[in-house]
C-alpha cells in the first residue's frame, strides 16, 4: 500500500514536468501551482508535517522545469517559438497561425485610359458659300476652345472639315479644308496651343455620317471633327 501511495505522488509530478514541456515559459506559475500539489503529496507520504515543504519544492521544482523547458515567444508576438516561422516579427505587427506577418491583399482595379476621342463639332454653318464664321460660330467654339485647354492640355489635335454632297466633289473638298482651317485659327486665338495642332485637312463630302437624300442628314455630315489624340 505504501508503494501505491508513493507511486501515485510521484506519476503525478512526472506527467507535470512533462506536460510543461508542452507550454510556454510564461505558464510557469500553472505548472509551479500543480507541481506543489503532488509536492505537497510526495511530502504527506512520510508525515502531514512534510506536507509543507514538499508543496514547496515541488512548486519550485516544477516552475523551474516549465522555465527551463518550455516553448518560448520571443518575438512576443503570441505564437510559441517551436510553430513561429518568423521568429523576428516586429513588434505590434499582425501575424498568422506560424508566427508571420500577414500581408494585406491590395486590390488593383485596372483603369482603361482613353487614348483617343473625337469632338464632333456640329451646327457651325460659316457665312454662306463661305469658310468665315458668324458671330453664332463663334459662341460654340468658345465652349469647345475651353473644353480643350482644360481637358486635353499638350494633346495632338487633328481636325478634319466634311460637307454634304451638294455641289462639286473638288469645291467641296476645297471648301471643308478651308472651314477645318478657320475652326483651327479660331481656336488657336482662344488660347489653344498651335503646336498641339498637328493636322489640318479637308474630306469634302466623303465619310458621310448620314444619308444626304434628306435635310437633316446633310445637316449631320456638314462637321467638322476634332481628333483627340493623348
Amino acid at each position: 500500500m505504501s508503494i501505491i501511495r508513493t507511486a501515485v505522488p510521484l506519476i503525478v509530478l512526472t506527467s507535470v514536468l512533462t506536460g510543461c514541456a508542452g507550454l510556454q515559459k510564461t505558464d510557469w506559475p500553472t505548472c509551479a501551482a500543480v507541481g506543489g500539489v503532488g509536492g505537497a503529496a510526495l511530502g504527506a507520504i512520510n508525515s502531514t508535517a512534510w506536507a509543507g515543504g514538499g508543496a514547496v519544492f515541488g512548486a519550485g521544482m516544477a516552475a523551474a522545469y516549465c522555465w527551463v523547458h518550455g516553448d518560448g515567444d520571443a518575438d512576443g508576438d503570441g505564437v510559441p517559438d517551436s510553430r513561429d516561422k518568423c521568429p523576428d516579427t516586429p513588434k505590434g505587427v499582425k501575424v498568422d497561425a506560424v508566427g508571420c506577418p500577414i500581408v494585406a491583399v491590395v486590390v488593383v482595379e485596372e483603369v482603361v485610359v482613353v487614348k483617343e476621342e473625337t469632338i464632333v463639332v456640329r451646327d457651325v454653318h460659316f457665312e454662306f458659300n463661305s469658310a468665315r464664321l458668324t458671330a453664332a460660330d463663334k459662341e460654340k467654339l468658345n465652349v469647345i476652345a475651353a473644353r480643350l485647354k482644360k481637358d486635353a492640355a499638350n494633346a495632338q489635335l487633328k481636325v478634319t472639315g466634311y460637307t454634304d454632297s451638294v455641289g462639286n466633289d473638288a469645291y467641296n473638298l476645297k471648301l471643308s479644308k478651308e472651314r477645318a482651317k478657320s475652326v483651327v485659327e479660331y481656336l488657336i486665338s482662344s488660347g489653344v496651343p498651335r503646336n498641339q495642332f498637328v493636322s489640318v485637312a479637308g474630306g469634302g463630302e466623303s465619310n458621310p455620317v448620314a444619308s444626304n437624300q434628306t435635310p437633316e442628314g446633310r445637316a449631320l455630315n456638314r462637321r467638322t471633327e476634332i481628333q483627340i489624340i493623348r
